[in-house]
């Protein structure tokens, strides 16, 4: 069989004339096999995604990663099954994945305003999001999948399925996942996240007239991150970082040194303005700052989304018009049961309230509806991965904020409900760009279309409860505030920040407004708003140790010897990063686990073990065992 895509999988004919690369025999690739292992990946990636979003503010499509390990398992346990079988699993990873960076931008924020969730709350909104998202992304699959085949390129839809019919690069691709596997995890563990034998934390902060702070956490998650994402992102959030530690803190720092004494802090009136530290600055006033800059580019990206959402209506309804075919019973009842939990969902989070409800619910659906078809049109034109969920999700939530606000509910209770429904939403939007992903590569390789609705379904029920278990268990360490947090969480401190100031009226409106100026100023240059925010607003150790990783990549790219040979590496550390990330979340999800049951934890390292040096050795460690695997990689002479 020819290892390699026809031209026409990337269009020049029309949809309903393509023929798939399994054009002959069963489209099915689904057995009890399949299903195992790809609800082990869908579980893995979920806690991965979600405990590595939180603690980075950005996630990993788990597509191609999704494919080349479950290439791996289908060889040992389904082979029969082949690429079809592969298929499935990959989608399985994604619908894990993509659950998760939904759920964690806005169900977090709840424990951050100082209220408690339930796994049923939790669990209802998440999974009515799952079916409602994949539901309607269903009923436009012909316009979005076949009709405009070759007019949206799906890209990560078509790497994902050269990667599939590649499969004999797949043992290559996950011997270098388990080394970073294995990097990731003895680091993790030696760490704060489980052991915590050693300091990994690079630390230097000044409190004298120029205030500011410059860290670096050696964390291997991270750092694969940052290969994985490259240089442009991982440069353009350090800026952020860097305006905001070496500019924006030392300008407050030294306005504040001018006060008299008897002004204190603005939400905290144990300190005095005059004797703010570094901790204070960015805590109570930089953070601020850069919500409102996250903000004005979700908001400017919403408002830039505009003729996408007519465009997609308009085509979409048309397209609904002049099909012929019938949905099937199949997407019927995965639509159906998403309308029908999300009310059973609203009811939950309204805790009596009726009204809020069924005004809510409604409003929820229509607005998860709109970006859910612009979820799946977007898919197909920059992926998931740089799919604008955040933007997408602030709209809505401004807009069920107003509501909220309208009818008088603004209490505590109600911002919490308000963001119960918010996570439906979210969770919607993020599916529906996973779903689509995942059948534009089932029509590509000739799978059954139902076949992969059902399984990708089961995938992000699962990855719910995941999700929530997993926000559940780390909710003690999600809660903490202050310099220090083990979880910066920037999208759901954004949620819990605009909501909870909106509704309280104690919004710092005047530091969220300088954010919004700042977020403008950055739109006329045409920069990007959202990853300079994040910069911004995350802790400088977390973007320090992304740039180092996207600073190997560079690395790597710059002492290949030709275009092939680089490719071939990157390739093979992008493989490498995966495994970091996933050793790291993983590893840090079960210590973590060990330290709240007691198994592990109350050591804390001492002498040189918790200097500035140790930490600098660990960095070194951790820079050449990524780089050294990467760089004597070979590149196999590919057959034409």
């Amino acid at each position: 069989m020819n290892n390699k895509l026809s031209k026409d999988a990337y269009g020049g004919v029309a949809g309903k004339s393509y023929v798939p690369y399994i054009s002959n025999g069963s489209k099915s690739g689904g057995n009890v096999s399949v299903l195992i292992i790809g609800i082990i990946l869908a579980v893995l990636f979920a806690a991965s995604t979600a405990y590595s979003g939180m603690k980075s503010g950005l996630t990993v499509a788990a597509g191609i990663p999704g494919s080349i390990i479950g290439s791996g398992f289908i060889a040992v346990f389904a082979k029969q099954k082949g690429i079809l079988g592969k298929n499935l699993v990959q989608g399985m990873s994604s619908g894990g994945e993509s659950v998760a960076s939904g759920v964690i931008f806005v169900l977090p924020a709840i424990l951050l305003i100082g209220s408690k969730v339930s796994f049923i709350e939790g669990f209802s909104v998440g999974a009515a999001g799952v079916l409602f998202g994949i539901g309607i992304a269903s009923l436009v699959y012909n316009y979005l999948i076949v009709e405009e085949h070759g007019k949206l390129m799906y890209p990560e839809s078509m790497a994902i399925s050269e990667t599939l019919v590649a499969s004999e690069g797949a043992g290559e691709s996950m011997k270098f996942m388990g080394i970073g596997f294995g990097i990731g995890g003895i680091i993790t563990v030696i760490t704060s996240s489980f052991l915590n034998l050693v300091n990994n934390v690079i630390s230097y902060v000044n409190e004298s007239f120029y205030k500011w702070k410059f860290e670096v956490e050696v964390n291997p998650l991270l750092l694969g991150i940052g290969f994985i994402v490259g240089m442009e992102v991982s440069l353009t959030m350090f800026a952020g970082a860097i305006l905001a530690n070496f500019g924006i803190m030392p300008l407050i720092g030294y306005f504040s040194s001018l006060g008299r004494d008897g002004g204190s802090v603005w939400n905290n009136p144990n300190v005095a303005i005059n004797a703010m530290q570094v901790k204070d600055i960015a805590g109570s006033y930089v953070k601020y700052i850069g919500a409102g800059m996250m903000l004005s580019g979700g908001l400017i990206g919403a408002i830039k989304l505009i003729p996408t959402i007519i465009s997609s209506i308009k085509e979409t309804l048309n397209a609904k018009a002049s099909n012929s075919g019938k949905s099937s019973s199949v997407e019927n009842m995965i639509l159906l049961g998403g309308i029908i939990l999300g009310f059973v969902g609203g009811f939950v989070a309204s805790n009596g309230n009726i009204v809020m409800a069924i005004l809510a619910s409604i409003l929820s659906m229509f607005l998860s509806l709109l970006f859910v078809i612009v979820s799946g049109r977007l898919t197909g034109t920059i992926g998931t991965s740089n799919l604008p969920v955040s933007g997408m999700t602030i709209a809505s939530i401004v807009i069920v904020t107003s509501l909220f606000v309208v009818m008088g509910w603004k209490s505590p209770e109600s911002n919490k409900s308000l963001l119960l429904f918010g996570t439906f939403i979210v969770t919607a939007i993020s599916v529906a760009g996973g779903y689509s992903q995942s059948q534009k590569v089932t029509f590509v390789i000739g799978g059954d279309k139902r076949e992969m609705e059902k399984y990708f379904a089961i995938a992000g029920i699962l990855g719910v409860a995941v999700v929530v278990g997993t926000i559940l268990l780390l909710s003690d360490q999600l809660a903490i505030t202050g310099d220090n947090v083990p979880f910066a969480l920037p999208q759901a401190n954004l949620m819990s920040t605009l909501t909870a100031g909106i509704m309280s009226g104690q919004l710092p409106w005047v530091m969220v407004i300088a954010g919004v100026v700042m977020g403008l100023v950055l739109f006329m240059l045409n920069l990007p708003i959202m990853a300079v925010a994040i910069g911004f607003y995350l802790p400088i150790s977390t973007t320090t140790i992304i740039l180092a990783g996207a600073l190997v990549r560079l690395f790597i790219e710059k002492n290949s010897k030709s275009e092939k040979e680089k490719e071939a590496k990157v390739s093979n550390g992008i493989s490498l990063s995966s495994g970091l990330v996933a050793g790291g979340s993983i590893l840090g999800l079960i210590g973590i686990i060990f330290q709240i049951s007691g198994l592990v934890g109350g050591a804390e390292p001492s002498g040189f073990a918790a200097s500035n040096g140790m930490a600098f050795i660990l960095l070194i460690v951790l820079v050449i065992a990524t780089a050294i695997p990467i760089l004597k990689s070979k590149v196999k002479n590919a057959g034409k």
